[in-house]
């Protein structure tokens, strides 16, 4: 006979994106709270973030959907997952958001799907969250920006934005930079309601002036070359990865949150690998910056150039997955499995 299983037997939930939107309001910290933790296991090796796999297309070479697996191995809250994100730039010029995204959650103990959430914007809160966090870094553990600027006034600038609001930083202007005069002036309204002095810049170099600047882009190759001066002391968030060339990270003081990560898929800084031979110039992670292993060197521009762990979005969906049970906000999907009895 076979055995009896002292296994729970599965369920399977959805958790929408209006709940998880609810679930950022109520619990403001969440983000940047999981983000830190889980950038500290990931340093600890107590996670699996194998590469990313792009689906490309050959007659769209601008579109790509995206997997990311992971699984976040410590704690009470062990978890598999796969996010699952697709960024098609054209879908802006109708007004939809350029990336759209999903989260499949797996128990660790059988393997079985558990929950499948709306991820785009687990997606953008957690990029956010992640740059707030080195952001406080670089600057030496401080919060006032006299001058922040967006290169790129999207989905993205915007969260980001709201999480630097959110953690009460003082931001004495906002400076935004787009080629889309239209999505510059909503940011720039947005910027306002959030209670911020906000100034549209039209040229690159003037947004490359401010203290902090975000690129949050939808490049595919650097542009911001030698033609432009990065000034010492600078923060630059390189959300988008590719906006900067090869000479301004040789000059600068490199963080990565994933090394191995961002030295692939045509980076900034891999391709600076591929033109010097090494990768020297890459100084620290944010996890050995957090704790204190390495110190910026406010001699140089100061970059962070985060890949996008998988991990964190699988960790931060396990979070509010809890918070949606407990809530009664998920969804049950009743006989999502034909069967889950190997024999009756």
């Amino acid at each position: 006979m076979p055995s009896t299983s002292r296994l729970k037997n599965p369920d399977f939930h959805i958790v929408r994106g209006t709940t998880i939107r609810d679930i950022f309001n109520q619990f403001p910290t969440l983000a940047l709270d999981v983000v830190r933790d889980t950038y500290l296991q990931h340093h600890r090796g107590c996670t699996e973030n194998p590469d990313s796999y792009f689906l490309r297309f050959q007659d769209r070479p601008a579109d790509r959907i995206i997997a990311l697996p992971a699984a976040s191995l410590d704690g009470l809250d062990k978890i598999a997952g796969l996010k699952w994100i697709a960024s098609f730039p054209g879908n802006t010029r109708h007004n939809l958001q350029r990336a759209s995204a999903t989260l499949l959650l797996n128990d660790l103990e059988t393997g079985y799907p558990v929950a499948l959430l709306e991820a785009s914007i687990i997606s953008a809160v957690r990029t956010a969250a992640s740059a707030v966090l080195s952001t406080f870094y670089l600057l030496g553990r401080r919060t006032e920006i006299p001058r922040l600027s967006f290169v790129g006034a999207g989905v993205i600038s915007r969260t980001i934005l709201e999480q630097f609001s959110t953690h009460q930083w003082s931001i004495g202007e906002v400076l935004i930079h787009d080629t889309d005069p239209d999505s510059a002036a909503a940011f720039k309204a947005h910027a306002q309601a959030l209670g911020l002095d906000c100034t549209l810049v039209k040229h690159l170099e003037h947004a490359l002036e401010a203290n902090v600047v975000v690129l949050a882009t939808n490049a595919s190759q650097p542009y911001i070359d030698e033609q432009y001066s990065l000034k010492a002391g600078t923060v630059l968030l390189n959300v988008s990865l590719r906006d900067l060339a090869p000479g301004h990270i040789l000059e600068a003081f490199n963080v990565t949150d994933d090394t191995e990560h961002c030295l692939k898929a045509n980076t900034s800084l891999h391709v600076t690998e591929q033109q010097v031979g090494h990768r020297d110039f890459i100084h620290c992670t944010l996890a050995q910056l957090m704790l204190g292993e390495c110190t910026p060197d406010q001699r140089r521009p100061l970059i962070f150039s985060p890949f996008g762990l998988g991990v964190l979005d699988v960790a931060l969906g396990k979070k509010i997955l809890n918070i949606a049970l407990a809530q009664h906000q998920a969804m049950p999907v009743d006989d999502f499995f034909e069967s889950t009895v190997r024999w009756s």
